[in-house]
């Protein structure tokens, strides 16, 4: 990459650990502050769920703005709505304004990141482009490692100083961009493309047209990925409470191990494979291995065990996600934005889907999310590996003709 390209991918990078640690310093005193304001499990589901309600409604449409308006406008839209709504969750004790500090934020989310991602995308070559979201992937990871740390240390002052502090991060994130990120315009085609679309379709023809695009299958996963990976943390320290006695203590290193070992596959491994071994071998492998890990922690007989499994299921996601998002972003010539914007949403679905339905079945049997994680990525695995025979057999068939 030239020194210029680093540059951009440096600042998306830092702009990405600021989103996402400003959002995890809040997690770990959730449950003690809606505790404190009277408002329960419940609430706390809430709060996930219509964060990714909103973010899935308004990803097709911040998808195409991207396309249209350019991505630095979005990323910093995007910066601002999760500063207005760590601000608002500050502001207020009123668990309807909390609620509506969540909606503020996913469509802050929805505009921010496909927009990076389809920054990437127009920044990079096909080759490049693996690194690309790898390292911005990797910004993600990184954040969700030390934002969480940062909320409990400052927990120990005052239950809402995090709320304030994340505010305020994020505000840095935002005017940090309107300073530095400079607007770097999608191909004259791709802004023409989109407009002329944007005239023609509703927006649920836009999410149903999806179906049609040659990166359907890639979207399918990363709604299944999202739906399991989201299933396994809301119900991971329940489970290791029931099964293990583990201790709060246990469990915090756990998911922070889990964190640093994304950060360190998606720095210096993912690029690496996908270059050796193309992004649809990785894909399906990392499918079974992360099938594996679901079966697997289903006959974890300790602690260790577990914690060992655990570290291969975020192993596999964390390859995943970036191949995923590099497959997608090579497929959608002409409208990097709008697809971008669709993994958003399908990402946004099964980060709805996955937390509701895992404690629905853990409150009947605590095994029953894993075994439907294990069974949703083995019908995925399965589905993948059809598409791309069906991929590799086009090219055959025209040959012969």
């Amino acid at each position: 990459m030239s020194p210029e390209q680093k540059k951009k991918i440096i600042i998306l990078m830092i702009n990405m650990f600021i989103a996402i640690a400003s959002f995890g310093i809040i997690i770990p005193i959730l449950p003690s502050y809606l505790a404190s304001i009277n408002q329960g499990g419940m609430a706390a589901g809430l709060m996930i769920a219509i964060f990714a309600a909103a973010q899935f409604l308004f990803s097709p449409i911040a998808g195409k703005w991207a396309d249209q308006y350019g991505r630095r406008k979005m990323i910093i839209y995007g910066l601002a709505g999760l500063t207005a709504s760590m601000f608002v969750f500050y502001a207020s004790d009123s668990i309807w304004v909390l609620y509506f500090s969540r909606v503020i934020g996913g469509i802050g989310a929805a505009m921010l990141v496909p927009a990076i991602f389809a920054y990437i995308a127009d920044i990079t070559t096909h080759d490049q482009r693996a690194k690309g979201n790898s390292l911005v992937s990797a910004a993600m990871s990184l954040g969700i490692v030390v934002g969480p740390g940062i909320g409990g240390f400052l927990a120990d002052y005052d239950l809402k100083l995090p709320f304030l502090v994340s505010a305020l991060v994020s505000l840095v994130a935002v005017l940090f961009s309107v300073a530095l990120l400079k607007e770097n315009d999608a191909p004259v085609t791709e802004q023409t493309e989109a407009m002329l679309l944007a005239e023609q379709e509703s927006m649920f023809r836009k999410i149903g047209r999806s179906v049609s695009m040659p990166y359907f299958i890639p979207l399918v996963i990363t709604l299944v990925m999202s739906f399991g990976l989201l299933a396994y943390e809301s119900v991971v320290g329940l489970y290791l409470d029931n099964q293990f006695q583990s201790t709060a203590k246990d469990i915090a290193f756990m998911i922070t191990a889990t964190g640093v070992v994304s950060v360190i596959v998606q720095l210096f491994i993912v690029d690496r494979i996908v270059r050796r071994f193309g992004e649809t071998a990785v894909l399906i492998a990392f499918l079974i291995v992360a099938a594996a890990g679901f079966f697997l922690s289903l006959i974890a007989g300790n602690y260790a065990m577990f914690f060992a499994v655990s570290l291969i299921i975020f192993m596999a996601s964390s390859i995943l996600r970036p191949v995923l998002n590099t497959m997608i972003s090579k497929m959608a010539e002409g409208e990097v934005g709008f697809a971008m914007g669709m993994n958003n949403a399908y990402m946004s679905i099964g980060n709805v889907m996955g937390p509701l339905l895992a404690g629905m079945l853990y409150d009947i049997n605590i095994v029953y999310p894993f075994i439907l994680g294990l069974l949703l990525l083995l019908i995925t695995t399965a589905i993948t590996v059809v598409w791309q025979r069906s991929r590799t057999a086009k090219p055959s068939a025209v040959i012969s003709r």
